[in-house]
Order: C-alpha cells, then sequence, then structure tokens
C-alpha cells in the first residue's frame, strides 16, 4: 500500500510541477487565466480534450457495457468523429474569428443578454446537480474498488466514499483555480501520455492471461468463443441501437464537442484557427482508440470470471487488481486520478469562467478589472467546488447507475443548446424570443417524455431517450424558424469579426477530416458481424473486401482534398472572416 501511494504522490507530484513551471507567469489576465493567453498549441488542445473527455465513469462505465452485453455503447465514443469534424471546420473558425471567450458570450451577441443567462442557468444547473458530482463519484467509486480503501483504512463504504470524495476533490479543485486554462491543459497532457500507456498494458496483459501466456491465443478466444461481445452493431434492447447514431447521438456528440463550455474552453485558447484545428482533429484519433482501450479490457473481463460480477462495473477493476504487477499500482493509481481531476478541473475552471465573463461582468454596471474578474472566478470555484462535494456521495443512491444517470440528465441542456447555436449561425433574422421559447419547451418536454408520464401519470414511455431528442431538436428547430418568420429581428444579425488570432485554417485539415471519418467506418466493420463479431471464424468472407473498398474511396477522397478542396475551403473561411472584418469596421467608422 506505502509502495503503492508514494508512486502515486510522486508521479503526480511531478505532473503538479511541470504545470506549474509552464503556466506560471501566464494567469495574470483574463486571457491568460481563462484561456491560457491563447496561445495553446495543437499538441496541448488534444491532450486536454482527451483527458478531459475520458474520465473514470469511461474507463469503469464502458468496460462494464461491455462486459454486461457487447460492444453497441461505443458508439458514444467513436461516432464523436461526426461532431468533432463539424467543430474544426464549421464552429471554430466562428468562435475564433469573434474572439469568444465562453459560448453564452457568443450567444449574447446573436440573440441577447437573457438567452445568454438562459444557457448560463442551464450550463451551471448541469454541471453542479450531475455532471462534476458524477465526475467524483465515479472516480471515488474506482479508486474504493481498485485499492480497497475500507479495508485498508478500517471504515464503512459510506465513509470512505466521502472521505475519497474529499480528497480527489480538494487536489483537484487547486490545479482549476489556482492554476487557469495552462495548468489545467499541461497537466492534462502529462497525465493523458500514462493514460494511453496504462490503456495499452491492461488489455495486453489481459489477452496474455486469457491465452494462459500467449497473446495470439487469448486473441483468438475473444474472436472465436462468444463473438457476439465484440459486435457493436447495437439492436433495439441494446441501450444504444444502431439507428440512434443517425439521430440524437449526432446532436448530443455536437453539443458536447461543439458547444460544452468546458470542452470547447480548450480550443477558444488555440493560438491561431490552425493549431485550433489540429488539437481538435487529434482528439478525433484518440476517441477511435477508445473500444481498443476501455472496452476491450471489458469482454477480455467476461472470458476470464464469466458473468457472475455483480456490479458489471467491477469488471476493469477485477482485472487491474489480478494482472496489474505491483510496481506499476502507484503509477495507475496516479493516472486514473489524472483522469478524474482533469474533468473535474476542468468542469470547475470552465463554470468559473462562465460566472465571472457571463454573469458577474455583465451585472457590474463599472468597468471591471482582470484582477477582479480572477479574484471573483477564484472565490465562485471554491464554492462551487464544496457544494459539489456535498451532491456527489449522494450519487449512491442512483437506481441505474452512474453512466445511464449522467446521460439521460444531460439531455435536459445539450440539445437546446445546440440547436440554438446552430439556428443562430445559420439564420440572421431569427430573434432572441424564439431561442427563449426552444430552451423552456425542451426542459418541459423533455422532463414529462423521459420521467414525468411515468412519476405522474403511470404512463411510460418506450422510446429510447436518444431518439427522443432527436425528436426533439427537429421540434425545437421548427418552433425557432415559425418564431422568425411571425416576428423577425428588424435588422438582420451580423457576425462582427476580430483580429485577435490568425484564422488562416490549418492546410491538412480535409485530408485529415478524410482519414478520421474512413477509420470511423473501419471500425465499425471491425466490431460487426462481417468482421470479428462473425460467428463462424475469426472475420467472415466480406471482410477484407469491404476494407479494400474503404481504402479505395479513401484514397481517392484524400488525393481531391489534397488537391482541390483544401484551397476552396481557405478561401471560403478567409473569404467569411475578411467580409465579417470589413463589415465590423464599416459599423465602427
Amino acid at each position: 500500500m506505502w509502495f503503492t501511494l508514494l508512486s502515486c504522490t510522486i508521479f503526480m507530484a511531478l505532473v503538479g510541477w511541470v504545470s506549474y513551471l509552464k503556466s506560471k507567469g501566464s494567469v495574470d489576465d483574463s486571457d491568460g487565466y481563462f484561456l491560457a493567453g491563447r496561445g495553446l498549441t495543437g499538441g496541448f488542445i488534444a491532450g486536454s480534450l482527451l483527458l478531459t473527455n475520458l474520465s473514470a465513469e469511461q474507463l469503469i462505465g464502458l468496460n462494464g457495457q461491455a462486459y454486461r452485453t457487447n460492444l453497441s455503447n461505443m458508439a458514444w465514443e467513436v461516432t464523436a468523429a461526426f461532431a468533432i469534424v463539424i467543430m474544426a471546420l464549421v464552429l471554430l473558425p466562428r468562435y475564433l474569428g469573434g474572439a469568444f471567450s465562453t459560448l453564452p458570450q457568443f450567444l449574447s451577441t446573436r440573440f441577447d443578454e437573457g438567452v445568454r443567462r438562459y444557457t448560463v442557468i442551464l450550463f451551471m444547473l448541469g454541471y453542479v446537480f450531475v455532471t462534476i458530482p458524477s465526475v467524483l463519484y465515479s472516480g471515488a467509486l474506482a479508486v474504493l474498488k481498485i485499492f480497497d480503501v475500507e479495508s485498508m483504512l478500517g471504515i464503512s463504504f459510506e465513509q470512505s466514499v466521502w472521505l475519497t470524495i474529499w480528497v480527489i476533490g480538494i487536489i483537484g479543485a487547486v490545479y482549476a483555480i489556482f492554476g487557469g486554462l495552462k495548468a489545467v491543459a499541461v497537466s492534462d497532457t502529462l497525465n493523458g501520455i500514462g493514460l494511453l500507456l496504462i490503456g495499452l498494458i491492461v488489455p495486453v496483459l489481459g489477452l496474455v492471461a486469457l491465452g494462459n501466456g500467449d497473446f495470439a491465443e487469448g486473441f483468438k478466444t475473444i474472436a472465436t468463443e462468444k463473438p457476439e461481445k465484440l459486435n457493436a452493431i447495437g439492436s433495439s434492447t441494446d441501450s444504444v441501437p444502431f439507428s440512434a447514431i443517425f439521430t440524437g447521438m449526432i446532436f448530443m456528440n455536437m453539443f458536447y464537442w461543439g458547444t460544452n463550455q468546458y470542452v470547447i474552453q480548450r480550443t477558444l485558447g488555440a493560438k491561431n484557427l490552425a493549431e485550433g484545428q489540429k488539437g481538435v482533429l487529434y482528439s478525433g484519433f484518440y476517441k477511435l482508440a477508445v473500444p481498443f482501450l476501455m472496452m476491450i479490457p471489458g469482454v477480455i473481463a467476461f472470458h476470464l470470471y464469466g458473468d457472475k460480477l455483480d456490479p458489471v462495473d467491477l469488471a476493469y477493476p477485477s482485472l487491474v487488481s489480478n494482472l496489474l504487477p505491483t510496481f506499476m499500482s502507484g503509477i495507475f493509481l496516479a493516472v486514473l486520478l489524472g483522469a478524474v481531476f482533469s474533468s473535474f478541473n476542468s468542469l470547475l475552471n470552465s463554470a468559473a469562467t462562465m460566472f465571472a465573463l457571463d454573469v458577474y461582468k455583465p451585472a457590474m454596471k463599472k468597468e471591471v478589472s482582470d484582477k477582479q474578474l480572477i479574484t471573483v472566478s477564484k472565490y465562485f470555484g471554491s464554492i462551487l467546488a464544496l457544494v459539489s462535494f456535498f451532491i456527489a456521495p449522494m450519487l449512491m443512491n442512483a437506481p441505474d447507475g452512474i453512466w445511464d444517470l449522467i446521460r439521460r440528465f444531460t439531455g435536459f441542456f445539450n440539445i437546446p443548446i445546440i440547436a440554438i447555436v446552430l439556428v443562430g449561425i445559420v439564420s440572421k433574422r431569427i430573434p432572441a424570443l424564439a431561442a427563449k421559447i426552444a430552451i423552456i419547451f425542451h426542459v418541459v418536454t423533455y422532463y414529462m417524455l423521459v420521467w414525468g408520464l411515468n412519476q405522474l401519470f403511470g404512463i411510460e414511455t418506450t422510446i429510447n431517450f436518444i431518439h427522443i431528442s432527436a425528436i426533439l431538436f427537429v421540434i425545437e428547430v421548427a418552433i425557432m424558424m415559425v418564431v422568425g418568420k411571425v416576428r423577425p429581428l428588424q435588422k438582420p444579425y451580423q457576425f462582427k469579426a476580430t483580429l485577435k488570432v490568425d484564422m488562416v485554417p490549418w492546410k491538412y485539415t480535409l485530408p485529415v477530416v478524410t482519414i478520421l471519418l474512413s477509420l470511423v467506418v473501419a471500425v465499425y466493420l471491425l466490431f460487426s458481424p462481417i468482421g470479428l463479431a462473425y460467428a463462424g471464424g475469426i472475420v467472415s468472407g466480406w471482410f477484407w473486401p469491404s476494407v479494400a473498398l474503404l481504402a479505395v474511396v479513401t484514397t481517392i477522397c484524400f488525393v481531391l482534398a489534397l488537391k482541390s478542396w483544401s484551397r476552396k475551403y481557405e478561401s471560403y473561411v478567409k473569404g467569411k472572416h475578411e467580409e465579417a472584418l470589413n463589415h465590423t469596421d464599416t459599423k465602427s467608422a
């Protein structure tokens, strides 16, 4: 135990020291504290996005789902590539071109301060009551299961949950509150390297153990015995039906990667548009590795331990405790905590940023200095952290587990926000009233369809909540368009551009997009009934011809992107930005 804690402490201290050195002197003004001085490069953005997204609920929850059913839940991770592409090509140029610090700030310029307040309320309620507590709780649960804190300290399960949450929370809060975004981004990148290394080691050790010392034999076992466990094509009875990928999941992932403040804040701190696009697209390749690192271990656990683990979330902790060498346990604990800290302190930093820039600053009638904003942000972050420490342990009573709870509750705010952002970008006449009606309509209707009808009237809704989200998205867009027809803006909205960062796109954006989307299809081919989930062998006869066809199509698209599409895209982005700049200059004059 002492060796584990000592090695963990040394690794975490090293990460903290490097983060301090990298961020020292860069948090003295609001851009430095909230947006890392608008100087983040693609590597740091990608590393921070990776660790912000991958936390203990993924590590434990996804492996638990793979152990329980199959790989259909990988859709949450792999198909995020579609949303990542939209963020890189469409949304990021708009955000950086306007030099926005927060998403609500963008909405206030497009609509009004009322819409800004509505979205801040949605974000804050989601962060305080669901997202931050769930990150802390899932992290604490992972540590408890893997290292048996109850037995080590001789305390009850409830006491150990409270203790672990407070320890994790206090350390994570220090990074976010006192270091600003750059400290968060640097620590995320270093922890990300550790997570990838450990993530590769665990499935390798699992396959070796399954094959009685032979890696190839272990792989053959999971591919030929109960191959349905490797099927990612979800049926209507799975928690993620394959059809859901083309309905609500698209918009849910678009919200997360394109509008969720604690994710996009890293890209808003980009040195320029090219670095921002690099960071976003690099993170898409990381997402493709999730099934291999965070779901295959669950399948291996099923083959090693059978279906007797209860709860199913014990799958990954069981592998780690039984297979990981003792000398690596401290590093694993440090990486696991690093993943938890990343999501926690990223949420905390983003919530504090929104409060300072979207609540406090607009509410003050006089000019507010950068020093005041940073001070207010730190106080608010401290209060928010304390509140979350008390709420997180209550999730012990969540009836259906943390994975399902998070996704269902984020449905309250993800769909209306992505709907009003997209409508705000593509339209010029739709007023703020339309956005406000859509938000209120969604919150009430979503609650009634997912929980309310059953709780209040005993009527059970059989539609999957992902499909419900897609239906509501369409209805809310229609509502805003109708309001725009009935009460259009008298003066059309005109985007105002700034010159804070260089707006030349990365020249390899479209070629990389081509490869990324091709790999998404390849991963689904691999984990499908014609791939590793084939019942008659390792793969079916259709697998390799399908891969060959995909390679040909990808090559053609890559060449076109390199020779033609990239130039047209660069001209379009630069032209749009220059047009907005000219309009802004004319209006100023």
